[in-house]
């Protein structure tokens, strides 16, 4: 085994927390165009390929190491990057920034329609989302105006999944979006609105393309394996969604994915300010005393 070779063991071995199981052996995280790079930036890359970070999030990654060492004067293989200057972010305030949410949204439950975020406004959830599905935009608008008006008079702020022509019209809290859908939604229409704006993420790359266009929030994930949908990227685990936080520290942040009521203090532990459900409420056999079981584990957190 080589220096490089030894190097990228080791630094496997380090950050074993950030292994996923898209994870590789060294041989498939060779590549032959980057024979030639200096050893500490190659074992690098291999090493996040072995860890099973995908390729632009590997080099991202890289970017970051060389920032870290450049700043510091010297390579730490034990110091996994995790400042905001390493991965080159503009520092707040920002002109262009959304309309701030509080940094800690609390128990943050993803419901079907109206009349569950009716039911969770009323039992005290702090945050809700409407994720409606239909192609009927009239039926759209009526869950979503309904969703206003359940929230008027409680403490819970009222996020619209997609829909953000709607949500604007409508007068909701805010818009929750996906990444395909931040390069078709106009999203400075959306912030001249004053809506709050929260986006999805699943590693480094979307991450960064995220907070760039500062939104209020920022969703982590999937955390753990979820049966919801189809994940394009493996679940992330407790080790990524720490170093997540770590970078994002001061933002708004909230985890999400197979998340149970036992992980709860694991995924608060990470710095998040929010855990985000589904299933475990919906899917509840007492979706009230489950929504204030999670409130209750994330206090004592």
């Amino acid at each position: 085994m080589n220096a490089r070779e030894a190097l990228t063991q080791a630094l496997v071995a380090r950050h074993a927390a950030m292994q996923t199981e898209h994870s590789c052996d060294f041989e498939q995280a060779l590549r032959a165009d980057e024979l030639f790079l200096p050893d500490e930036q190659a074992a690098v890359r291999q090493a996040c390929r072995m860890l099973g970070f995908v390729e632009e999030d590997a080099r991202l990654l890289d970017q970051a190491w060389q920032r870290q060492s450049q700043r510091t004067g010297h390579f730490d293989p034990t110091h996994w990057p995790d400042s905001a200057q390493d991965f080159g972010l503009v520092p707040w305030p920002r002109n262009n920034a959304f309309a701030p949410c509080p940094e800690h949204l609390g128990l943050y439950a993803v419901l079907p329609d109206a009349a569950w975020i009716a039911r969770m406004a009323q039992a005290g959830v702090p945050t809700v989302q409407l994720r409606f599905k239909s192609t009927d935009q009239e039926a759209v608008r009526r869950e979503v105006r309904t969703a206003v008006q359940a929230v008027k008079g409680t403490s819970s702020l009222l996020f619209i999944n997609d829909h953000w022509k709607i949500a604007i019209e409508e007068g909701a809290y805010g818009v929750h979006l996906g990444q395909e859908d931040m390069d078709e939604a106009q999203l400075e229409t959306i912030r001249q609105a004053g809506l709050r704006l929260g986006l999805s993420t699943h590693g480094y790359g979307e991450l960064l393309r995220a907070q760039a266009v500062s939104p209020s929030y920022l969703a982590l994930g999937a955390v753990f394996p979820t049966t919801l949908k189809k994940m394009k990227t493996a679940p992330q685990g407790l080790g990524r969604l720490g170093a997540y936080a770590r970078l994002m520290k001061g933002r708004s942040l909230v985890a999400i994915g197979g998340i149970d009521l036992n992980a709860v203090p694991d995924v608060m532990r990470t710095g998040v300010g929010s855990i985000a459900v589904v299933r475990a409420i919906t899917a509840a056999e007492q979706p009230d005393q489950a929504a204030l079981a999670f409130q209750q584990a994330m206090k004592l957190s």
